[in-house]
């Protein structure tokens, strides 16, 4: 098929990672033989999720660049490490609708045209879904054809789509997975949502706060992470954009840091002037974040998850409003739920409550700081630890100086 060979799974698996990290990280590629191994384990836009050992990795590339799939340079001085990057889209050349679809069927397997269309966002923005089906059938139709459509089952809304590159781990009698909507929140409108947001945050406060401030001596990544934030800011102010009952906040003011706690809820806010008195709290939105009064923008800005309501159209804009009050080379944190779903609590520390989380893929994250200017971008994703049931995702940026 136009001199590709049929591909192995761990050749799919490989090539979707170098064809989807070009787009959306595209800082660190070429990729190290490691950063692909971490690429091709993710557990997040990845079905199903595997655990390749290095050998296996890298095996698979050297077989990809036999085919003048991949190709290889160099990197460094001195003692220069060897990096990957794919050759096959320009080889073939597949425009960006053509390669962004055929990423995702490579990295997730048989997708209807709705999920294709969610889960290609960050790689090439569609305008509609009658757009993500035009591009299926004209693939479908090629010469080879790249794609296939499998039959729609008994109760199937969809048919699904498979890609032609090599057998398909999900079968044609597999039960069709549905597609995420994280836009699901926004059904009555944003102002309804966040209205449902303070009210909820409003009522559980004091629950909240009393489970959740002696949180960070279990957590010794988080501390780590706000550690090195407070030595980013370098002095400068820091703010807290979401600071809950005021836990981060003090911890963050016991490190040294002159820092500012800001949150929505205004019970929130109180509870953080109460348990912790001694620092600076405001009530806003941190979609309107200010610079402080007495510098020229913040050192750092945290997002400590504080983005977990809003929906994936709304993530860019939101990570954008908290970039704008930094100092040039001040730095932002998220923190935030790693996945691709939206999860109702109906009740939450024993409260009756009305409250949607947004799991956002950290792909999705990276690539909001990358359009808002952010550089030396760095992510990290952790399972869960103690009584979590959440994969966790940690995004870092600078702003330029």
């Amino acid at each position: 098929m136009n001199g590709i060979p049929e591909l192995t799974s761990e050749e799919q698996r490989v090539l979707g990672s170098l064809l989807e990290k070009e787009i959306t990280v595209p800082g660190s590629y070429p990729m190290t033989l490691n950063a692909v191994r971490t690429a091709c384990n993710q557990t997040s836009s990845r079905e199903p999720v595997v655990d390749y050992d290095e050998p296996t990795v890298n095996e698979t590339l050297r077989q990809l660049r036999d085919a003048d799939l991949v190709t290889t340079t160099w990197a460094g001085s001195g003692q220069r490490s060897v990096k990957f990057a794919q050759t096959v889209a320009a080889r073939q050349g597949w425009s960006p609708q053509v390669r962004a679809l055929l990423t995702v069927l490579l990295l997730r397997g048989a997708q209807p045209a709705g999920a294709l269309k969610t889960r290609a966002e960050r790689l090439h923005g569609f305008t509609d879904r009658s757009q993500v089906e035009a591009t299926l059938r004209a693939m479908a139709t090629a010469e080879p054809a790249l794609v296939r459509e499998l039959p729609r089952r008994p109760g199937q809304q969809d048919p699904r789509w498979i890609h032609l590159l090599g057998p398909v781990a999900a079968t044609e009698d597999a039960a069709p997975a549905p597609p995420a909507d994280l836009e699901t929140p926004l059904a009555e409108g944003s102002q309804v949502r966040d209205q449902r947001v303070r009210t909820s945050y409003g009522v559980i406060a004091a629950d909240y706060a009393e489970a959740l401030v002696d949180e960070l001596p279990d957590l010794p990544f988080e501390r780590w992470l706000l550690q090195r934030v407070v030595e980013l800011a370098a002095g400068a102010p820091i703010a807290d954009a979401g600071c809950g009952p005021g836990h981060v906040t003090d911890h963050l003011a016991g490190l040294g840091a002159q820092v500012r706690g800001i949150d929505l809820s205004g019970e929130m806010i109180e509870q953080a002037r109460t348990r912790f008195p001694d620092h600076d709290y405001r009530v806003g939105d941190l979609r309107q974040l200010l610079r402080p009064e007495n510098a020229d923008g913040w050192g750092a800005v945290l997002g400590w998850y504080s983005l977990i309501h809003l929906t994936a159209a709304e993530l860019p804009a939101a990570v954008a409003s908290l970039v704008r009050p930094l100092r040039p080379g001040g730095w932002l944190l998220v923190g935030l739920h790693a996945g691709a779903e939206v999860i109702r609590h109906p009740n939450w520390f024993g409260h009756q409550i009305e409250l949607d989380f947004v799991f956002h893929p950290p792909e999705s994250v990276v690539a909001a700081f990358g359009a808002a200017g952010l550089t030396d971008l760095e992510y990290y994703v952790r399972g869960p630890q103690r009584q979590e049931t959440t994969t966790r995702c940690y995004v870092l940026g600078r702003r330029p100086d």
